[in-house]
């Protein structure tokens, strides 16, 4: 049987933010600032829960791990953005769109799935607070990364093989600084049924699923707090949720904003302004909302830095 190419496009050009030769050295040293301030936040706040005993616990189990997909969010677009801007090349091989594809795919829904794990932490903390420590166990939580990293694996997996499975005869020009799915379909001259039937099926539900779980843990979460009868005690409630409620508003929201809008609200403009609103800025504010209302993460990060000053002094 004859091998069939399945695409004649050795390439994709990604416009990026700005086609404007004077504006390439603005975005550089922005997209340079945002990746370097989430690069390091997001690895502070994975060695400040680490190098405390205090913190480890189911919560901040899941944040170091959240902290960990979102430093590998911004590594999958920003770097080859950078690269391009500097070479003066806007070019990404076909094989290297895919990859970001995958790892794109990968970590939303790691992101996703990790978003819905600590909502379920605080539920359980907040409404069952005996059987805590039976139902958020070591293994339990064990399972549920490992369950969520096998399902983003596949889910990611499932996506990047129907795209490979397409010809692109026509344009190879993509709208945005990196691959993703939506675009990439638009120029294919190939059938994307299956491929459109699949995002809506399967990235629809494991997008929908893990939401309404957060909306059911904190449905749960205000019913039993508002039971409770001091102000103080639901103040102190409240304050242990406001952290990862705020980063579930930012995540969902802007996906919703590059996703679910839409499609005559829709230019290219805008949707690359999301876009980075989804990819990048989202990643790096994380650890910076967590450490502004986290007390516990504020103590760990200071005797981080008072270690570090120690073995400098030494």
């Amino acid at each position: 049987m004859e091998s069939r190419n399945h695409t004649s496009a050795s390439e994709f050009i990604l416009l990026g933010l700005s086609s404007q030769p004077e504006r390439q050295e603005l975005v550089f040293g922005l997209f340079l600032a945002m990746y370097l301030v989430g690069t390091a936040g997001n690895l502070l706040m994975i060695l400040a829960i680490g190098s405390d005993v205090r913190l480890h616990t189911p919560m901040y189990f899941f944040l170091s791990n959240l902290s960990l997909v979102d430093f590998c969010f911004i590594s999958a677009t920003v770097p080859k953005m950078l690269v391009n801007i500097q070479t003066q090349t806007q070019s990404i091989s076909y094989r290297g769109c895919l990859a970001q594809i995958y790892f794109c795919i990968l970590l939303a829904n790691m992101d996703n799935f990790l978003l819905t794990a600590m909502a379920y932490d605080r539920h359980v903390a907040i409404c069952h607070p005996l059987h805590y420590s039976s139902k958020m166990s070591l293994h339990v939580c064990a399972l549920m990364l490992g369950s969520s990293w096998l399902i983003a694996s596949l889910h990611s997996l499932l996506h990047t093989l129907l795209m490979a499975r397409l010809d692109f005869c026509a344009s190879n020009i993509i709208p945005y600084f990196f691959c993703d799915l939506l675009p990439l379909l638009q120029l294919s001259c190939s059938n994307t049924q299956l491929n459109q039937l699949m995002i809506l099926l399967v990235g629809g539900m494991i997008v929908l699923m893990p939401f309404l779980g957060i909306l059911v843990s904190y449905t749960r979460i205000v019913s039993a707090v508002l039971r409770i009868p001091s102000a103080r005690g639901k103040q102190k409630a409240f304050s242990t949720c406001g952290s990862h409620l705020t980063v579930v508003i930012l995540f969902y929201g802007t996906i919703t904003g590059v996703y679910l809008s839409p499609s005559s609200s829709h230019s290219a403009d805008k949707d690359s302004l999301a876009s980075v609103m989804y990819m990048v800025v989202t990643p790096m504010l994380n650890p910076f909302i967590y450490c502004l209302r986290n007390k516990d993460i504020k103590g760990a990060l200071r005797k981080l830095f008072s270690l570090k000053a120690l073995f400098c002094g030494l």
